[in-house]
């Protein structure tokens, strides 16, 4: 039977986030999107536990980790850095870092700025605010998200947000799967929703503009997206393209929440892109 345990960690800047580790061996670290937390990456630690030391956490503003009320203790640096302080708080030297959505924003940063204690990385179904033409929707979409969950509540917001454009596939082919992940949505602190949704993803600069940074992040990389995720085709092409070590898996019939909709295929993309790092043959 796989060991599991909870822990709390403390950031640099004081705040306590919730983790998850399940199973033992190289550590293996998930970061969830905004739409979900640790519960979003069930199917992956299922799956990895039996081979890796698997660390799931909540983000700021999710409980049960703490949600400050302080509006500057969210940003993009600040994403990041909780990736860090996770691994430094559970003694973990070097790690695979996956994230997906808002997580891989933040798995990228982590990428640019710690990069000495990432194995590999994995940067899923991220792109999202990337193109400066389509900048003023991105902001738009995000000042009407919150205030909808401020007017009218988490619930409200979560139906929204649930049946975007790039989530239809996912109720299509999962329908208890997807009114799941609603459910989970709509659970959310609606305080530490807002926040991160205007301090983080709302303001967040476009991956475009660390073109020279990518180019010196000499780790092994896999950039994944669905080909129902049309934000990230650009994007996603962009970070394989300037990365050194990265390629680049399309899922097919695929949209925005790859790992729960497809999780089989994500699964063994990813066991696939580890094993080769692993035995040395990522060139």
């Amino acid at each position: 039977m796989t060991s599991s345990e909870t822990a709390r960690v403390r950031t640099s800047d004081g705040v306590e986030l919730h983790c998850e580790v399940t199973g033992e061996g190289h550590p293996l670290i998930f970061v969830h999107e905004y739409g979900g937390d640790c519960r979003s990456w069930q199917p992956q630690v299922a799956y990895f536990s039996s081979r890796y030391r698997c660390i799931t956490y909540n983000a700021r503003g999710y409980p049960p980790s703490d949600v400050p009320e302080d509006f500057a203790a969210y940003t993009q640096e600040r994403a990041w850095q909780d990736i860090r302080d996770v691994l430094r708080g559970l003694k973990i030297e070097k790690a695979h870092v996956v994230g997906l959505s808002m997580g891989g924003a933040a798995v990228m940063h982590f990428g640019l700025n710690c990069r000495e204690m990432a194995s590999a990385l994995v940067i899923a179904a991220t792109g999202n605010g990337f193109d400066p033409a389509d900048r003023t929707t991105y902001q738009r979409g995000h000042d009407l998200g919150a205030r909808r969950i401020a007017d009218e509540g988490m619930a409200a917001f979560a139906e929204t947000y649930a049946n975007g454009a790039t989530r239809l596939t996912y109720k299509r082919k999962d329908p208890e799967g997807w009114a799941e992940f609603k459910r989970m949505a709509a659970a959310h602190s609606a305080i530490g929703s807002i926040n991160t949704a205007l301090g983080i993803l709302r303001v967040r600069p476009s991956g475009y503009e660390f073109e020279d940074e990518l180019g010196r992040v000499d780790v092994p990389a896999l950039v994944l997206f669905g080909d129902r995720d049309e934000p990230c085709f650009a994007p996603g092409r962009f970070l394989a393209k300037s990365m050194p070590r990265a390629a680049m898996a399309v899922l097919p019939d695929t949209g925005h929440a790859a790992n729960l909709e497809e999780p089989v295929l994500f699964n063994e993309t990813l066991a696939r892109f580890f094993a080769r790092v692993e035995s040395g043959n990522w060139t």
